[in-house]
């Protein structure tokens, strides 16, 4: 069942989501070589913490940390560890924030000093395709409306797009119905009504598709071990139209990114 969320629980979620992106603001800044993703969990924990919000992740459904942090072939729910990221690497961070009885929960992939042109394209398209999936989210659409718009750009730039994760519904619960592919048919799906909330998260690789989970029970990686990319917003349909509840700007400001979506 989708649970359709009124003006008041829109705001609510809106708080947990930009104590999310104020997180990742904050990790903006440190995320460079030499830096292990266990260090950025444990600021990322005591941020949230520090700001009246409870880590949405840690312990939810057993996951032992505040972050999923997935370097480079790694596609999402990476384990944060003692092993130091390098020049050139991707980190995917993703990160959850549970307050006043709501969740948010987004995520953006970081270059690790300079990265290959190849991979900066990989990022490039993957957090255009998110801007394009949301740009879906209006009532009369369909949840396939969303879908096809991020595989039909980031398919035509020779990308494979991730089946077995998914984008998700989102309010008292991490993940609510319905799920949101990031590939799909048009006019296919659940329609888009007032008060639907999403956490829209397109997942993209370098190479082919196919993926796999390592022994962790958790990392999902790529099967060709190509660089992997993820962003991801929280969106409330508000008047007929999506309206973003998360924000990188946060982000944008510690990279020194002028450039907007």
């Amino acid at each position: 069942m989708i649970i359709y969320k009124n003006r008041e629980e829109i705001e609510l979620i809106r708080e947990s989501a930009l104590l999310v992106s104020r997180t990742l603001g904050m990790l903006a800044a440190e995320v460079k070589p030499g830096v292990t993703t266990l260090q950025l969990d444990r600021l990322a924990e005591t941020f949230i913490r520090d700001h009246g919000g409870e880590p949405g992740f840690l312990g939810l459904y057993d996951f032992p940390n505040t972050l999923c942090t997935s370097v480079n072939a790694r596609v999402v729910h990476g384990i944060p560890n003692d092993e130091p990221l390098k020049e050139g690497d991707v980190v995917s961070i993703d990160c959850g924030v549970k307050m006043n009885g709501f969740y948010g929960d987004h995520a953006y992939t970081f270059a690790v000093g300079e990265v290959s042109e190849e991979v900066k394209k990989l990022l490039e398209v993957t957090k255009k395709s998110l801007y394009l999936g949301i740009e879906q989210m209006h009532t009369g659409n369909r949840i396939g409306d969303i879908s096809h718009a991020i595989q039909s750009y980031t398919e035509a730039h020779g990308y494979g797009v991730v089946r077995e994760l998914v984008g998700h519904g989102l309010g008292r619960s991490m993940h609510e119905k319905p799920e949101v592919p990031n590939y799909g048919r048009k006019g296919s799906g659940k329609r888009i009504k007032e008060g639907l909330v999403l956490a829209i998260e397109p997942m993209i690789n370098l190479g082919t598709r196919h993926v796999q989970q390592l022994d962790d029970g958790w990392t999902i990686i790529t099967r060709d071990r190509k660089v992997s990319a993820h962003f991801e917003h929280d969106v409330a349909v508000v008047d007929g139209k999506p309206e973003i509840l998360s924000t990188f700007d946060f982000i944008e400001e510690a990279l020194g990114i002028k450039e907007k979506n």
